[in-house]
């Protein structure tokens, strides 16, 4: 039902309550059975071992399934009981799908962050008799008591206020907090934050009392509408998830078809049948990078341990990378731009802004007409009045001493239809009225106004500069106060006849380095987007302060969304960049706008109301200081500072993580077309097998797998954030990549084939069985691999880049060297591995061989340089 359409007597008589008594035990009881308790439904947890079934259905992970099948296959075949390399392939297989389910945080938790509110004891009366009751067991038609600082934890019908103010930021977005008012009606249409008869479930009393009666428990509230909201969303896969899966399967097919050309010509050339299915299955060994999932596993939960030093804390670790491609920032102003704090910005007189000292007299009194409290640690009150009282602390004013010397002897409260607050304070030999309110109301109430110690005749002059004023500071979305006062020897409560002190401009400042971090934003091609519940005027000017628009075009609100079809807003949804007074749905709809223009998005929320749009977002983004566990719990990120400029530095790390994935991806790619190539020129020209089963395995475990590790840590270039993120829609291997890749593993397959038979033909005894030709190019190949590890690490030459700036990458690679080179040199491994211990002319042909991957490379770097130049 429209409860805030409809009468009090409408409302209780239609939930069959009584204002007086409330509902006996007996009603309860029955309504519980009827509505249930007063809780948000849980999403069913997703079985353990379907978890378990989806870390296994990546593709790639199939993919290495594959390769260990044939790893065992060549063990049975060779009957040399060797399982090593299956069982190798598998632990990697199991440690990734481990690593993904113990980091995975589900979604479901944000329900159960919910429940919490279920723990609060709620005052309530029933049967005429004031109880506590927990507040699950709330039921409609529950009579509920209200004072300052009590949690709503139902949505409820006002029947009397007094005073009565909520704090909704975290379900409307709103940052003040709202006047409520039991006897305004509101439309059926009206949207949530214009709602001022109704109270909502998860919102607190920030001042005030108030009884009213539920009208709605559990998912049927506004929490629980969100709730549902959250458990039909769903995060979409990073774009490394998606373009790795799709790599997986291009290798997959790729490998099968050369498998089926090899296994062919071997046929045509009447070749052994089982020697060509051992050629065929060492090619598939070959041409499986089987470290790569490992590889990225890691290089992700580095960038998790990077971001952490940098007050990001990632729950997912596929939202690294993630970050790294994002080109949209939807994110919150209060708490995240701003400071979530309202302070007094500045003061003005009728003659214009004044400093502290000219000031002391206003904020004397508005600390004297103020109802916020001042204890030994914090502040309590509403939030404007807590600014005035923090103003009067900053000037060494005290609120206890200056009551002490002027008590209050009377409050007129503040009325929504007045519009202002007023007190009278008690002297040795007279009386001091003091009001403070909307300059609009209280200008009509003065007479006068007093400029340094004089008084003069509030004339039509005067007002005007006093309203010019007030102008220029509403102008900047300043909440403005107007403070007056009077004189008198007896108690006068009229409202009349008052001198205008000054006007106070109040707001929420800009936090510390927004601005920048705004900038950088769009400096990395990065379009920010703000979203709040704050009214458009309010966003508009903290908006254009942080350059985030420059015109009224790019802004919109929630009720000019409404008139906006989908299909129209995701056409034009990069006009925007300010979405004021939106909802939950709205949100949820300007993500999905985004993602309709292929954009990655991060949203940033902290608020109940957030949820699904951090769910529905690339990247949920959550504030852990003012944060709900809601927020947190649906969220892949959480900001332990609630700091804007920590976004745009995740950004960063996260882009110069991608990049080196990416050169991971390149390195593995590489190698694996190189030892491909090898295998498939031995069987087109009826070679002797250059590499066995056991090199191929040797060098994807070994020589491939360390220094591929120390890139994926590699250390992130300076002017990393001024690079444009990657297009999701662009495949990892389309473009240049794709072509170097198969470049720099043809001319790596080609070099190794040339060194076997160079070494074959010069320096064995024995064509048919030509193990030093095979050494020389098992050897070759994984050093020049090793030497390809500098290649990839930049686009720049790799003279110009610095071997030295990554130790790691130059540790890996010695050290592989070393375990290459004593494959050769020491006899038990010469048996193990088939190799020969290689003299003088035989290394140089090798390490000459080992300079081509630097010359292929620096040729391709050549040329891209000349064509964009």
């Amino acid at each position: 039902m429209n409860w805030q359409s409809m009468k009090i007597e409408e409302v209780l008589k239609n939930l069959n309550t009584d204002i007086d008594k409330g509902l006996d035990a007996n009603e309860v009881k029955k309504r519980q059975r009827i509505y249930g308790k007063n809780l948000i439904e849980e999403e069913r947890e997703i079985n353990f071992f379907k978890k378990i079934i989806e870390q296994f259905s990546d593709f790639m992970v199939i993919t290495l399934f594959i390769a260990a099948g044939i790893s065992f296959i060549v063990s049975v075949v060779n009957k040399n009981n060797d399982y090593i390399d299956s069982i190798i392939i598998l632990l990697i297989v199991f440690i990734n799908a481990i690593i993904g389910i113990t980091q995975e945080k589900n979604a479901e938790k944000a329900i159960n962050s919910l429940k919490k509110l279920s723990e609060t004891p709620i005052k309530v009366l029933r049967s005429g008799i004031e109880q506590r009751v927990i507040s699950e067991n709330i039921v409609p038609g529950d009579i509920l008591l209200l004072e300052t600082g009590d949690l709503i934890c139902a949505d409820a019908r006002l029947i009397k206020t007094q005073k009565l103010k909520t704090e909704e930021s975290a379900l409307t977005g709103e940052s003040l907090s709202v006047s409520k008012n039991e006897n305004t009606i509101f439309d059926e249409k009206t949207p949530i934050y214009k709602i001022k008869n109704m109270i909502f479930s998860s919102s607190f009393v920030t001042s005030g009392r108030s009884i009213a009666v539920v009208t709605a428990t559990g998912m049927k509230t506004q929490v629980g509408k969100i709730a549902k909201l959250i458990n039909k969303n769903s995060t979409p896969p990073t774009p490394l998830q998606t373009q790795l899966n799709e790599t997986g399967k291009m290798l997959s097919m790729a490998t099968m078809i050369i498998c089926c050309i090899v296994f062919i010509l071997g046929l045509i050339q009447k070749a052994d049948i089982l020697e060509i299915f051992m050629i065929a299955v060492s090619l598939a060994v070959a041409a499986i990078p089987e470290g790569l999932p490992f590889v990225v596993t890691l290089a992700l939960a580095s960038g998790v341990k990077r971001m952490a030093k940098k007050n990001a804390i990632i729950r997912k670790p596929n939202s690294v990378e993630a970050l790294g491609n994002a080109n949209v920032i939807c994110t919150d102003k209060t708490g995240t731009l701003t400071q979530n704090k309202m302070s007094v910005i500045e003061i003005r007189n009728i003659k214009g802004i004044i400093n502290d000292n000219d000031a002391k007299e206003i904020i004397n009194c508005s600390v004297l007409c103020n109802n916020a409290k001042q204890k030994i640690s914090c502040i309590s009150g509403e939030p404007t009045e807590k600014a005035l009282l923090e103003k009067a602390i900053e000037l060494n004013i005290s609120k206890n001493s200056l009551e002490k010397e002027m008590p209050r002897i009377k409050e007129i409260p503040f009325d929504s239809s007045r519009k202002i607050m007023t007190t009278v304070h008690k002297t040795k030999n007279r009386f001091i009225t003091i009001t403070k309110g909307a300059p609009d109301f209280l200008l009509e109430l003065c007479t006068k106004y007093k400029k340094g110690e004089q008084v003069f005749n509030l004339s039509k002059n005067s007002l005007k500069d006093i309203k010019n004023n007030y102008e220029i500071m509403a102008s900047r979305a300043l909440r403005v106060l107007a403070m007056a006062y009077k004189e008198t020897t007896i108690e006068n409560t009229n409202e009349n006849n008052f001198t205008f002190l000054g006007l106070v401009g109040i707001a929420d400042p800009i936090r510390s380095g927004a601005r920048k971090a705004v900038r950088l934003c769009k400096e990395a091609h990065v379009k920010p987007v703000m979203i709040t519940g704050d009214h458009i005027l309010t966003a508009k000017a903290v908006a254009r302060e942080l350059e985030i628009i420059k015109k009224d075009s790019e802004a919109i609100s929630g009720s000019q969304l409404d008139k906006i079809g989908q299909k129209d807003l995701e056409k034009n949804i990069f006009s925007y960049s300010l979405f004021a007074r939106v909802l939950p749905e709205h949100k949820m709809r300007i993500v999905k706008a985004f993602q309709s223009r292929n954009a990655i998005v991060i949203m940033t929320g902290d608020g109940v109301n957030d949820g699904p749009a951090l769910k529905a977002a690339n990247i949920g983004c959550a504030m852990g200081i003012s944060g709900t566990d809601v927020a947190k719990s649906v969220s892949d990120m959480v900001l332990t500072d609630d700091n804007f400029s920590t976004i745009v530095e995740t950004i960063c790390q996260g882009r110069g993580i991608y990049e080196n994935i990416k050169k991971t991806i390149h390195f593995l790619l590489s190698t694996n077309i190189g030892e491909i190539v090898v295998i498939f020129c031995a069987c087109l020209f009826h070679l002797p097998a250059p590499l066995l089963a056991i090199h191929l395995l040797w060098i994807n475990f070994v020589t491939d797998s360390f220094p591929a590790l120390a890139l994926g840590m590699d250390p992130i270039e300076s002017n990393i954030i001024k690079t444009k993120p990657s297009d999701p829609s662009q495949k990892i291997l389309s473009g240049t990549m794709g072509l170097n890749i198969m470049t720099e593993g043809l001319g790596i397959g080609i070099t190794a084939i040339i060194v076997f038979i160079i070494g074959s033909n010069l320096f064995d005894n024995y064509p048919l069985e030509p193990i030093v030709g095979r050494t020389m190019a098992f050897v070759s190949l994984g050093l020049s691999q090793l030497i390809h590890a500098f290649n990839v690490r930049s686009k720049k030459s790799i003279f110009k880049t610095g071997i030295l700036t990554n130790k790691k990458l130059v540790a890996a690679v010695i050290f592989c060297a070393i375990l290459q080179i004593i494959v050769t040199l020491i006899p038990v491994l010469n048996t193990i591995f088939k190799t020969v211990n290689l003299d003088f002319p035989q290394w140089c042909i090798v390490l000459a061989a080992t300079t081509i991957p630097i010359i292929i490379s620096e040729i391709e770097k050549f040329a891209i340089r000349n064509k964009y130049a």
